[in-house]
C-alpha cells in the first residue's frame, strides 16, 4: 500500500502518518498539491492520497482527471472545517477523516481502499464457486495454491484474497521466482548480510523479512530450483529465515501465497519439485478456469477494458457490436484474460468510430479476429483427430497397425495395388504378399475393381 501525504507535516497530520505506517503502507510527502502532481507524473505512483483538507483539493482532483491519473483522495482535517470537508466530498473525495486521527479508522480506509483495488471481475458460475472459496479460506492463515494457466489471474486472485484476510492492513510482497536468476533468488527470498558474496556491499532485507506480518507471495513457484525448495520448506514449516551470510535465525510471521502454471504433481514426479514441499503449499488449492471455459467472463471483461482504455487513452467512450461479441466468444484466447485485455487496448487504439466492430479486433500481428477463431478452430480438429488415431493404436502390436494401414489405404485406392503401394512407400510385389497373407488369414481385401472379398 502506498500512500501519498499532501499537505504540512505537522502535528495532527504527522500522528495520521505515523498510524499508517505502522498500519503497513509505505508512505511519501509532498507539501504542496503542484508537487504531489509533480510526482505523480513522474511515475512515482501510489494507492491512495491522503491531504490536507485546507488544500485546493477540487483543483487537484480536476488535474488529475485531466491528466487521467487514476488515484483515489481521502481528505483529512479538524471537526471545525465542515465547509471545506463538505466540498471536497462533492469535488471525488472518497471519504473525509477527522482529525486528530483515529488508529481504527486509518487502518479501515487504508484496507477498504486496497479492498476495492483489488475487486475480482467475474460473471461465470464457475468463477463465482471460486470466489465463494476465496472468501471462505481468506480469513485463515493457512498456505493457499493457486492453480491455472498463465493469464488467468492468478496474481489478482491473490491480492483479492490478501485484501480479505485479517492481514490486510500489513504488507502484501510478491516475488516472481521465474523472473530472478537462480543464483540470485536466494538472497531476494532471506536477504544477505554486508560481505556474504561479492557485490554485497550492504545489510539487505529479504522478502521474507519485508512481508513480516502479511502476506508473501512465490509467483510461479514451480520455476525455484530444487536446492533452494529445501530452504524455502524450512522457513515455511518453523517460520524461521537465515539471511545469506548471516550466523543469527530471524523470526517471521507470514501467509504463505504461490502460483503456478504447472500441473505440481507431475513435477514432483519428474523430480524437479520436492512433494514435502507441495503439501506445505497445497493446504487449499485455488484453481482458476481458463477463460475460454467461461464465456460469460468474456463479455463483462471486454466491455470493462474497451471502457477503461478509452478513458485511460482520453478517447470518447466506446462500445462492441453484437458481431464483436460473437467473434470475441468464438476466439480461442491461449493467453486468456491477460491476452484478452491487450487486444482489447488495441482495439480501442484501432477503432475509428464509437462502435467497435469485429475488423477492430486484431491481434499483434495483424490477424483479424475470425481468422485466428477459425484456425484455431481447424488446428483443434486436427489435433482431436490425430489423438484419436493415436489412442486407437494403444494396445496393438506392429504387425496389427500395419495390417490396418495397407488394407485401409489399399481400400482408399479403390484395390488399384500400385497407387497403393506407391502411397505406403513399398514394392507392389510386397503389398501382394502381404494381401495374400491377410487373405489367408481371412481379412476382407478390396479387388482391384473395387469389390472386397476374402481373397487377393
Amino acid at each position: 500500500m502506498r500512500l501519498l501525504i499532501v499537505g504540512a507535516l505537522e502535528g495532527q497530520l504527522s500522528q495520521a502518518t505515523k498510524l499508517a505506517m505502522d498500519g503497513g503502507a509505505k508512505v511519501a510527502h509532498a507539501p504542496s498539491i503542484d508537487i504531489a502532481i509533480a510526482s505523480l507524473r513522474a511515475g512515482k505512483g501510489a494507492d491512495l492520497l491522503l491531504v490536507d483538507v485546507v488544500m485546493e483539493i477540487p483543483r487537484l482532483i480536476k488535474t488529475l482527471k485531466d491528466e487521467h491519473i487514476c488515484v483515489p483522495l481521502v481528505a483529512c482535517g479538524t471537526q471545525t472545517n465542515t465547509a471545506a470537508a463538505v466540498n471536497a466530498i462533492r469535488a471525488g473525495a472518497k471519504e473525509y477523516i477527522p482529525l486528530p486521527p483515529n488508529a481504527e479508522l486509518i487502518a479501515a480506509v487504508i484496507a477498504a481502499v486496497a479492498r476495492e483495488s483489488s475487486d475480482f471481475l467475474y460473471r461465470a458460475p464457475s468463477m463465482a464457486a471460486l470466489i465463494k472459496l476465496t472468501d471462505q479460506v481468506a480469513p485463515a492463515s493457512a498456505s493457499v495454491l493457486i492453480t491455472g494457466e498463465s493469464g488467468t489471474g492468478k496474481e489478482v486472485l491473490a491480492k483479492y484474497l490478501h485484501a480479505r484476510s485479517k492481514r490486510a492492513g500489513k504488507p502484501f510482497i510478491s516475488i516472481n521466482c521465474a523472473a530472478i536468476p537462480e543464483a540470485l533468488l536466494e538472497s531476494e527470498l532471506f536477504g544477505h548480510e554486508k560481505g556474504a558474496f561479492t557485490g554485497a556491499v550492504a545489510r539487505r532485507i529479504g522478502k521474507f523479512e519485508e512481508a513480516n506480518g502479511g502476506t508473501l507471495l512465490l509467483d510461479e513457484i514451480s520455476e525455484m530450483d530444487v536446492r533452494l525448495q529445501a530452504k524455502l520448506l524450512r522457513a515455511i514449516q518453523e517460520r524461521i529465515i537465515d539471511r545469506v551470510g548471516g550466523t543469527k535465525p530471524i523470526p517471521v510471521d507470514i501467509r504463505i501465497l504461490a502460483t503456478s502454471n504447472r500441473d505440481l504433481s507431475l513435477a514432483v514426479k519428474e523430480g524437479i519439485f520436492r512433494e514435502d514441499l507441495l503439501f506445505r503449499l497445497n493446504v487449499v488449492n485455488l484453481k482458476i478456469p481458463a477463460l475460454r471455459e467461461r464465456p460469460g467472463d468474456i463479455i463483462a471483461l471486454s466491455e470493462f477494458f474497451v471502457k477503461k482504455y478509452a478513458k485511460s487513452n482520453g478517447m470518447p467512450e466506446r462500445t462492441l457490436s453484437e458481431s464483436a461479441h460473437k467473434e470475441l466468444l468464438r476466439a480461442p484466447w491461449p493467453g486468456n484474460v491477460r491476452e484478452l485485455e491487450n487486444t482489447l487496448h488495441r482495439a480501442v487504439l484501432l477503432s475509428s468510430g464509437k462502435i467497435i466492430n469485429p475488423e477492430d479486433i486484431r491481434m499483434p500481428d495483424g490477424t483479424g479476429l475470425t481468422q485466428t477463431a477459425e484456425a484455431h478452430s481447424i488446428a483443434g480438429v486436427a489435433a482431436q483427430t490425430a489423438e484419436t488415431i493415436t489412442r486407437s493404436m494403444v494396445g496393438s502390436t506392429v504387425a496389427d497397425v500395419e495390417r490396418n494401414l495397407i488394407l485401409e489405404t489399399l481400400d482408399h485406392c479403390l484395390g488399384n495395388r500400385t497407387h497403393a503401394s506407391n502411397i505406403l512407400g513399398i514394392s507392389i510385389r510386397t503389398l501382394r504378399n502381404k494381401l495374400n497373407q491377410y487373405a489367408e488369414q481371412g481379412e476382407t481385401v478390396t479387388t482391384p475393381n473395387g469389390q472386397r472379398q476374402s481373397a487377393a
